[in-house]
């Protein structure tokens, strides 16, 4: 085996994948639960997809279950989401599936992967692209330890048609759209209404009911839909989670539509 040969093969595939998401239908920026569930269900209709995840591992918070224990709880919903993807579960009591953490994470990836969804771990997000009528465009990107570094290193942007924010508490897309430009959500306040505290039955009917387009181009999904509306934190239960990556991956799909 050649060493060199072995680099330009890393290289040059990886370089090929990044060319070709340079235009995307739908850019996905976190890669937790409802980031690749949405990835999964657009990549499986042919809507060319890439997520962007800072992190060196994807999974999000699935990986710690609740407190380190890596189990995961589904409602029936959930639990359905779970047997399309082929994920072991038992129920606890009635209502109440769980499931492996571990399972669930690497699942999702490799089904993803295999629909064809893209996946840039060690990219972050720096900006968005706003082009006509202030809608979001595309990403401006970096890697993730550039940021860490404090190095001065400047970014590179891809256009993408639909942008889903699906970064968990922080809602980093939707804070720069917010803070950076200004620009008002369709929020009660026009902003990030902040998280509130845990109250499982609530926030979980809300994760999904929380997912939409909340500003042009901008899609929410997932905990980052719960900080911009300000609905209750749910803990280490996972189905609104998945519930929100398949509701926010056939809104795009309507919305990529609209506009063809």
């Amino acid at each position: 085996m050649d060493e060199v040969i072995i680099s330009r093969a890393i290289t040059e595939s990886y370089i090929k994948d990044l060319l070709e998401a340079m235009e995307l239908d739908v850019a996905i920026v976190g890669a937790g639960p409802a980031g690749i569930t949405a990835a999964y269900y657009l990549a499986k209709e042919r809507v060319k997809t890439a997520i962007f995840e800072k992190k060196l591992s994807i999974g999000g918070g699935i990986w710690g279950g609740g407190m380190m224990f890596n189990k995961i709880v589904v409602q029936p919903e959930g639990k359905e989401i779970l047997d399309e993807f082929g994920v072991a579960s038992f129920e606890y009591q009635k209502g109440y599936w769980v499931a492996s953490a571990v399972e669930l994470a690497a699942t999702l990836c490799s089904q993803a992967v295999k629909a064809g969804a893209k996946i840039f771990n060690l990219v972050g997000v720096e900006d968005v692209v706003i082009r006509e009528a202030d809608r979001v465009s595309g990403l401006v990107l970096n890697w993730s330890p550039v940021s860490l570094a404090n190095l001065h290193v400047d970014p590179l942007a891809i256009r993408s048609t639909l942008v889903i924010d699906a970064t968990g508490h922080g809602s980093e897309v939707c804070r720069l759209v917010t803070e950076k430009l200004g620009g008002k959500l369709r929020t009660p306040t026009g902003g990030i209404v902040g998280e509130k505290s845990m109250w499982a039955e609530i926030g979980e009917t809300m994760v999904p009911e929380n997912t939409k387009e909340v500003y042009p181009g901008l899609i929410v999904a997932g905990m980052a839909a719960i900080a911009v509306f300000g609905s209750p934190r749910m803990g280490p239960i996972f189905g609104g989670m998945l519930l929100s990556g398949k509701k926010a991956a056939k809104l795009a799909m309507e919305l990529l539509k609209k506009q063809s």
